[in-house]
């Protein structure tokens, strides 16, 4: 760990005070889609590095403050550890025009929330499970004051009440209590993402959306500040809509915590200078989150991973709710929701315990892959080994073993047709050694030639399995290899 800062403004610092008797030390770490994320990582990150009480300081001194908890009454109870509401907003009044066209960014922002997540820090500063709450939620805004209570889509909180009544729906819908909040618009994303020069992400499709502009063949990409807006605001990609766009929010996210926390790149001071004067001008936050919650929150999580983070949606119980003046909607799974709110509350982790497993992640599970396998050697029995061998890692194969019309196959071989050529690479990738053989119009059977080079099956599972009841991924399984 770095020496800490010898500045003399450093020096001339107090250490920050104990946390008030019988509460927790607050501590913030605060992964969110994209660009909060790095504005409060970057400052965590080098807190606990030991830079120094003066940096945080005047980061502090740059951060808008807002109030969302004026006024607020019969809240719910605290629980343990600390919940952060970070809110994406629309605002793109500081966009420029070439980057409205380039971008796709055209038009009167809402003045509503585009994204809108609760980040849970657990009470050992250890774990943070980020849950995302659809714009779309179906919600009632509670009575305040002259105002009574009536049905709203949860974006349109914001646009009605902004941070103030934004929480106080949230803790409604929820029954958990919102410690703190960030607010964050299109401009500091992209900033952001600029200055800690891109992020990667890997698809194994191609994305493209007419609406935003984003065009990505499948692979692996290194997105900048505008690319990756156009990657996170996508919401017609496939008709997953905007479930689909949170789950690419999540992905985001999680790439950027290991970006940040394996290059380096935030421990730099000047780096780290150039992040927070992008970001920093338009992040909105509550007057309690500050400096020494900051320096408190990065001492504790120097060690963060991409593995201590987890990422879920609240469950959906119906995705057409109708709603008469409102449209379309989506209402809440309540039992489901249920349960996952009262795991935040009681600082329980929202995946399951891992098991350890030696099993390679592939694009597409072996349940969803079929094989037939063939002999391409003279050893009798091998196809029928080869066979088995795949069964028991979960491939579906024919049970039907048959002989090659060549049987002097050094070399195994994979044989696909070009449309399913992601199959056919997790395919491989349990076959050590493997060629790939396109077949145009062989069809979703794939054919697997077993040579004499055939040495055994290598376990693999899909990198997106879901865990849980809640459908949980943890970052490290779903940033790019």
């Amino acid at each position: 760990m770095p020496a800490p800062s010898r500045s003399p403004v450093a020096r001339r610092q107090p250490p920050p005070p104990p946390p008030p008797a019988g509460r927790p030390p607050v501590r913030r770490r605060k992964p969110r889609w994209a660009m909060r994320m790095t504005t409060t990582l970057s400052v965590v990150v080098l807190a606990s590095a030991g830079i120094g009480h003066a940096v945080v300081t005047s980061l502090d001194a740059d951060i808008a403050r807002v109030d969302p908890f004026k006024d607020m009454k019969n809240r719910p109870a605290a629980g343990h550890g600390m919940n952060v509401l970070l809110v994406g907003t629309d605002g793109r009044d500081r966009i420029t025009e070439e980057e409205r066209r380039r971008y796709r960014l055209g038009g009167a922002p809402c003045h509503c929330t585009d994204t809108v997540m609760i980040v849970h820090i657990s009470a050992d500063r250890e774990r943070a499970s980020i849950v995302s709450l659809p714009r779309d939620s179906y919600a009632q805004v509670p009575a305040v004051g002259d105002r009574p209570a009536h049905a709203i889509k949860l974006n349109a909180a914001y646009a009605e009440g902004g941070p103030n009544l934004t929480v106080r729906t949230v803790e409604d819908m929820t029954h958990v209590k919102i410690d703190h909040y960030l607010e964050v618009d299109f401009t500091s994303f992209m900033r952001t993402v600029d200055v800690v020069g891109g992020v990667s992400i890997c698809t194994p499709e191609p994305l493209k959306d007419s609406y935003t502009g984003l065009d990505l063949t499948a692979g692996t990409h290194k997105l900048m500040g505008g690319e990756a807006l156009q990657y996170v605001r996508s919401r017609h990609v496939d008709g997953a809509s905007d479930l689909g766009r949170m789950q690419r929010q999540q992905h985001f996210l999680a790439a950027l915590i290991a970006q940040a926390t394996s290059s380096g790149v935030l421990l730099n001071p000047m780096k780290f200078r150039d992040v927070t004067r992008a970001v920093l001008g338009s992040v909105r936050a509550d007057k309690g989150f500050g400096t020494d919650e900051l320096l408190d929150l990065g001492r504790a999580m120097r060690n963060f991973s991409p593995s201590s983070s987890e990422f879920t949606t609240v469950p959906i119980g119906q995705m057409s709710y109708v709603v008469k003046g409102l449209g379309s909607t989506l209402k809440w799974d309540d039992a489901k929701a249920g349960k996952l709110f009262q795991a935040l509350r009681e600082d329980e982790p929202l995946a399951p315990p891992r098991k350890r497993s030696t099993a390679l992640k592939v694009d597409v599970a072996p349940q969803q892959i079929r094989v037939q396998v063939l002999n391409g050697t003279p050893t009798e029995g091998l196809g029928g080994k080869v066979d088995a061998a795949l069964a028991g890692t979960g491939f579906q194969t024919t049970r039907q073993p048959g002989n090659a019309p060549v049987r002097n196959v050094r070399r195994t071989v994979v044989a696909y047709d070009p449309r399913w050529d992601r199959s056919a690479k997790s395919l491989a990738t349990a076959l050590p050694g493997s060629e790939l053989r396109a077949v145009p119009g062989q069809g979703p059977l794939l054919k697997v030639i077993a040579g004499a080079d055939f040495k055994g099956v290598r376990k693999v599972r899909a990198a997106e399995a879901q865990q849980g009841e809640f459908g949980v991924v943890t970052g490290d399984q779903v940033v790019c290899p």
